[in-house]
């Protein structure tokens, strides 16, 4: 049984960044409550070191109201659905205590951890990987776990010993972004060569790092171009959606996978490819502390690594969503909250 150890003896944390939606603006909230862990919901309370972002998260409330606030009814927006923290307390039963040092993917049904604490619950969480500082860990929770999910759930690799993977190629679109960069690493250790799209010579020294053999250069050719130039491979992640998945269908094969985490691959399938037999899925990743797990083996065995794009002070999150929404970060975007 978890020890639970004193909630914090001031009854206001020091800051916590609110996004106000009627206004659609961020703002720093010196003082606000801390937020009450309920144990019967696995709560535990997190003291949070550093959080990353995720592209268009500002934009959710407006597109998924529903998800957004269904355990959020003040409909207070934190951002940063990413976390490297402290336990604080623990609920009876849990694996974790106080003092462990935790990861999460946290819901963006809950208020997220862009503040000095938070909620994580036991099914999220996983112990925050030895050879990771808090900066590197806040990177790795929902990209890794998204592009596990991806390949392990969705595109039909059964493991990352899986002997079917031999010979067999995968193309991973936007490869030197956030997901993408697990999904080359990920992908090249479960057997399959990689593929990867790039947009400069820059990101394609960057991913042939993380085991990339092969690139694409969007600025210089379409990926229909390209599989024109060197055949369809067996699977294809995109992670842009819009013309770019359109596109993805003519580099997969008859019989092969197309996942896309942006928008459901059929409704951008040319018209001449009607009759291709192609499984193809959209999913949005579900947070695991599992699979966390599994990422943190990884991590500590030297397997793979985070990539960490820039570092912002708490008191510049402008600067950080600006270089976010700019489009270009390699890597991911994280905000340090405490020392």
């Amino acid at each position: 049984m978890a020890a639970t150890s004193t909630i914090p003896k001031h009854p206001l944390i020091a800051k916590t960044l609110i996004f106000d939606s009627p206004s659609q603006t961020l703002n720093i909230y010196a003082s606000y409550p801390v937020p009450m862990p309920d144990p019967a919901k696995n709560d535990h309370l997190i003291q949070v070191k550093s959080t990353a972002l995720c592209t268009r998260e500002l934009v959710w409330p407006a597109l998924f109201p529903a998800a957004m606030f269904a355990e959020n009814p003040e409909k207070k927006i934190t951002p940063g659905y990413d976390l490297a923290g402290t336990v604080i307390t623990a609920p009876p039963a849990s694996p974790f205590s106080p003092g462990d040092e935790i990861y999460a993917r946290t819901r963006p049904s809950r208020p997220g951890n862009c503040r000095e604490y938070t909620i994580a619950r036991t099914e999220e969480m996983a112990l925050k990987p030895q050879k990771l500082n808090w900066v590197e860990a806040a990177t790795v929770p929902l990209s890794a776990i998204t592009a596990w999910q991806a390949l392990f759930k969705y595109a039909g690799v059964k493991g990352l010993d899986d002997s079917n993977t031999a010979g067999k190629r995968a193309l991973i679109v936007a490869a030197a972004g956030g997901v993408g960069v697990w999904l080359v690493q990920l992908a090249r250790i479960a057997g399959l060569e990689v593929v990867a799209q790039v947009g400069s010579a820059k990101n394609d020294t960057f991913v042939r790092g993380l085991g990339a053999s092969e690139t694409v250069n969007y600025k210089m050719e379409s990926l229909k171009e390209w599989a024109e130039r060197e055949g369809p491979v067996d699977i294809v992640i995109d992670l842009l959606g819009g013309k770019t998945l359109e596109d993805a269908w003519y580099c997969v094969t008859d019989g092969g996978t197309l996942i896309s985490i942006f928008e459901p691959p059929e409704g951008k399938r040319p018209e001449g490819l009607k009759n291709k037999v192609v499984k193809n899925d959209f999913f949005i990743m579900e947070p695991n502390g599992q699979n966390l797990a599994e990422i943190s083996r990884l991590l500590n065995e030297g397997h793979c690594r985070a990539v960490v794009d820039s570092v912002w002070d708490f008191e510049d999150y402008n600067r950080a969503f600006e270089r976010l929404d700019g489009g270009h970060a390699n890597g991911k975007v994280v905000i340090k909250i405490t020392e």
